[in-house]
């Protein structure tokens, strides 16, 4: 089944806010204000309440702008960025664009100014650390849309992508596209580390991994 990546819901804000560790009230700010005339974060009718409202390329609105309140900028500031690379882009999704990871990094910068300072790794460049957060937004070929996102707090031994095209929104392995929540799952049932390796064709420091990440997110 071919899931529309911006009109097709997915996620729950509820989930959106877990998965991408954004505080709850900060995701439902981001989908009630405007920037340039559209929602800073978009969303689509649930067919009935608490169903899934928010379609994959919000999940990628929203991590861009969560990399930018990282960042220490505000609320005013972030919605301003939002607008400029809307405008620069032409496109109401401009916060999704393949162009945000070029042009876009220098337009964040300019709105982020003085609020740089509060960033708490000084060692690196501001530039490196925001496109340490883009490259994990993957866009295939010459579609300006991404494809694929993936999940910070996950290892680089096992990473961890939400896919549309897999899962239906639920955060997978990015290697065999099998749901996090299964593998969980099995290890908190009692099955050992090698016993949940085997059964998904994982190494058994992978599960942990995977495990130790996702406990981190629920709790």
């Amino acid at each position: 089944m071919v899931v529309d990546r911006f009109r097709d819901p997915l996620l729950t804000a509820k989930e959106t806010a877990r998965h991408l560790l954004i505080p709850r009230s900060t995701l439902h700010h981001w989908l009630a204000e405007e920037a340039a005339g559209a929602p800073l974060v978009h969303q689509v009718a649930p067919e009935r309440r608490g169903s899934p409202s928010v379609p994959f390329v919000a999940v990628v609105e929203a991590y861009v702008l969560r990399s930018l309140r990282d960042l220490g900028l505000g609320k005013r500031k972030i919605r301003e960025a939002a607008a400029a690379v809307r405008g620069e882009f032409g496109t109401d999704y401009g916060l999704a664009t393949k162009q945000i990871a070029t042009d876009g990094i220098d337009i964040f910068l300019h709105y982020a100014d003085g609020d740089l300072a509060r960033l708490g790794d000084r060692q690196r460049p501001i530039r490196e650390v925001l496109g340490g957060y883009l490259r994990h937004i993957t866009w295939e070929g010459d579609d300006d849309f991404p494809s694929s996102l993936r999940l910070r707090q996950y290892p680089d031994i096992a990473p961890v992508v939400i896919d549309p095209r897999f899962g239906w929104g639920a955060p997978i392995i990015q290697q065999n596209r099998v749901p996090v929540d299964a593998v969980v799952k099995m290890w908190l049932a009692g099955d050992s580390l090698r016993d949940v390796a085997y059964e998904y064709d994982l190494e058994p420091d992978q599960v942990e991994a995977i495990c130790r990440s996702a406990q981190r997110v629920a709790a």
